[in-house]
């Protein structure tokens, strides 16, 4: 779609500053509470003034984490075409910069919407369902991290401190892991059930599931990242998202490199893929097959799995992008 109008967004905790760009090169500032009532009302009041048709205007707003959600809500209710871009997407691609307002960014941004508004990826229904998960699965690790702080430092200090005093201590660390297990079933059945009330959501997971070395967390941590499949379609982009997508450096005779990762990635998600890789290994198959042909071939290891998280990640897009459930000995009726 062609838009016409464009409105850039900055977001901060207590306010967030708009900048209009109508399609008459009109420019309109105006700073509002971060609260979606102000939120709601702001926009509709530039609808009307500026005569603007809600289809073709752009939203387009920094993502600054969970300081944006409540301009998602009014988002999605109004059925209004909201891009959420990464701060480093819009700063590099503005060259050099003097000065910085939140004024200042709002422009920018909705600049940046105009000049590239071919690549915006616009929020979906079910976005707001994604970004529940996205915060249900964040408090999940930090509660596991927890569980596991403490179990970990009760197994170092065993045997190191008087044996009286290091059993009350036990006693109390049990009772706070005994705390968070419970918080953290509560966690886990709210994910379950919000997964089984959106049925694109439980279809992706399911299909992502039955692919060997992919578990729950893995496929969870999938969809959320890629809103459900609304912001990667390309399994290649989505290698590069996570850092297994290895590129080459070159430049003349003078600067060459081997064909290396970039560290700029999301960590999380290339553990996750790396422990999916390593999983399937020790089963019995094609993947195990392919991983001591590539040794055999005098290939490091850890290349060899990186191809390996490569391959995971293609067979996750294939199952989505196709419609279809996973075959372990699918073949392309058409190769």
């Amino acid at each position: 779609m062609k838009f016409e109008n464009f409105i850039g967004i900055d977001v901060s905790k207590n306010t967030l500053d708009l900048s209009l760009l109508t399609g008459e090169a009109e420019l309109v500032e105006i700073q509002i509470e971060n609260d979606r009532k102000s939120i709601e009302k702001a926009i509709g009041r530039l609808f009307k003034q500026h005569g603007l048709d809600p289809k073709k205007v752009l939203l387009c707003a920094e993502f600054t984490g969970h300081f944006g959600n409540k301009l998602i809500d009014v988002a999605i209710k109004l059925g209004l075409n909201l891009w959420m871009e990464s701060a480093y997407n819009i700063i590099h691609s503005q060259g050099l910069i003097r000065g910085k307002s939140d004024r200042v960014d709002a422009l920018r941004i909705a600049e940046y919407a105009k000049r590239f508004q071919d690549k915006a990826v616009i929020l979906e229904v079910g976005s707001d369902q994604v970004q529940l998960l996205k915060s249900l699965s964040a408090e999940r690790d930090l509660i596991v991290k927890d569980i596991a702080k403490y179990k970990s430092q009760l197994k170092q200090e065993e045997g190191f401190f008087d044996q009286k005093y290091f059993q009350q201590k036990k006693k109390r660390i049990d009772k706070l892991i005994k705390t968070n297990q419970k918080v953290l079933d509560e966690i886990e059945s709210k994910i379950d059930q919000l997964i089984s009330d959106n049925p694109e959501i439980k279809k992706n997971m399911d299909r992502i599931m039955a692919i060997e070395g992919i578990g729950k967390q893995t496929a969870l941590a999938t969809i959320v990242a890629t809103g459900n499949f609304s912001k990667f379609k390309d399994p290649r982009k989505f290698s590069c998202h996570i850092g297994c997508a290895p590129f080459k450096y070159q430049s003349g005779t003078s600067l060459k490199s081997k064909a290396k990762v970039s560290h700029r990635a999301n960590k999380n998600l290339k553990r996750l893929f790396h422990m999916a890789a390593v999983s399937t290994l020790r089963m019995k198959g094609e993947i195990r097959e392919y991983y001591d042909r590539k040794v055999e071939e005098g290939k490091h290891k850890m290349s060899v799995i990186n191809a390996i998280r490569a391959k995971l990640i293609a067979r996750i897009f294939a199952v989505v992008n196709q419609d279809r459930d996973y075959e372990k000995n699918y073949t392309n009726s058409l190769a």
